[in-house]
């Protein structure tokens, strides 16, 4: 019965899933879908990968290795950096991040508008959400969000946004470091589409948790792997307080092996890159610059949910924004597909 429920759920609801492409084929009758709404990457996983994951299914009769060693190992080799902690997608790493540092009452600040789970799960953790919204341009004023995340025990910040997809300046993330007395929270789920590297910045601050996944670049969203680089002093706590043999076998072996193959992961970064200019350059309506593997247009005078409509009426998904705390009801998010689903987008919008 509902009385047994926590409050806190009562009064905020949960992750708002885009349309799945499976409802919108039975609706209207359409054999052929673009998935555009989840910025995945339509390319399968690597071949090194697959041979890794069908290997690692022959011993799924045994719990995974708890210290994640396979990955741990491989991650250190191929970033030259020590830490890391791993977890259930990247969802899982700030859920115990959080988990880990977070007493009930405590402060959380966030940047808006930005992924909504991270509200969630420092709700979940009984703390104090302050959100801190951006600039008109959707960039970050430092100045303001140090003030009001100068008492917080975590402030997170995702670069690039999603779902704005700009990133934000290492000279404006040093001044934030610099001026906050908690710790930071990186979100870098696309760091890899964008020129910017944020890792130089572990080096000179104890308070910088950087936060990576496996489901963008790597082909691996169906997996669930996200990791973080940390300072020397979190991962013992984080394990303490962890969910025990959260990554499992198969995700941990393919993921190892994905970050050996770079060819991989470059040709759906050149993809992405190519396909950003031509959604700016020939869709009809304002696309945002972007860093991600998604762009955000602003499609008004239509309202986010009437332009995803529309398009799906076409055989194309997208993301509506409306959801997005802070943000107006004029904007949808649209991930680089294969080419026939970015030639089946833009064709689709420009007719609305």
């Amino acid at each position: 019965m509902d009385r047994w429920v926590r409050s806190c759920y009562k009064k905020k609801s949960g992750y708002a899933f885009a349309k799945k492409a499976e409802d919108i084929a039975r609706e209207y009758g359409i054999d052929r879908i673009a998935r555009l709404a989840s910025n995945e990457n339509p390319e399968a996983l690597s071949p090194a990968a697959l041979k890794a994951a069908e290997e690692a299914l022959r011993t799924v009769n045994r719990y995974p290795d708890e210290r994640v060693n396979v990955l741990m190992n491989a991650l250190r080799a191929h970033y030259a950096h020590e830490h890391f902690v791993t977890g259930v997608g990247m969802d899982g790493v700030i859920e115990t991040v959080i988990r880990t540092l977070v007493d009930p009452g405590e402060k959380v600040a966030i940047s808006t508008p930005t992924f909504s789970f991270y509200a969630l799960a420092a709700m979940g953790q009984g703390a104090e959400v302050v959100t801190v919204p951006r600039e008109a341009d959707y960039s970050v004023d430092t100045k303001k969000l140090i003030k009001a995340a100068k008492d917080a025990k975590i402030t997170v910040l995702c670069s690039p946004n999603n779902p704005t997809g700009n990133a934000t300046g290492i000279d404006d993330v040093r001044e934030i470091l610099e001026g906050i007395e908690g710790v930071l929270f990186l979100d870098n789920a696309y760091v890899e589409f964008s020129e910017t590297d944020y890792l130089p910045l572990m080096k000179k601050h104890e308070n910088l948790i950087l936060g990576r996944t496996f489901s963008k670049v790597y082909s691996l969203a169906g997996l669930r792997i996200g990791y973080a680089f940390t300072p020397r002093w979190l991962p013992p706590w984080y394990s303490r307080a962890g969910t025990p043999f959260t990554v499992n076998s198969v995700s941990m072996a393919a993921a190892a092996a994905a970050l050996g193959d770079t060819a991989h992961a470059e040709r759906y970064i050149a993809q992405v890159k190519r396909w950003r200019k031509r959604f700016a350059d020939e869709v009809k309506y304002p696309a945002l610059p972007s860093d991600a593997n998604f762009v955000m247009i602003d499609v008004s005078p239509h309202k986010s949910d009437e332009m995803v409509e529309e398009l799906a009426r076409k055989g194309v998904v997208v993301r509506s924004c409306r959801s997005f705390t802070g943000l107006e009801d004029h904007y949808i998010r649209v991930n680089v597909g294969e080419d026939w689903e970015n030639e089946l987008f833009i064709a689709g919008i420009n007719a609305v």
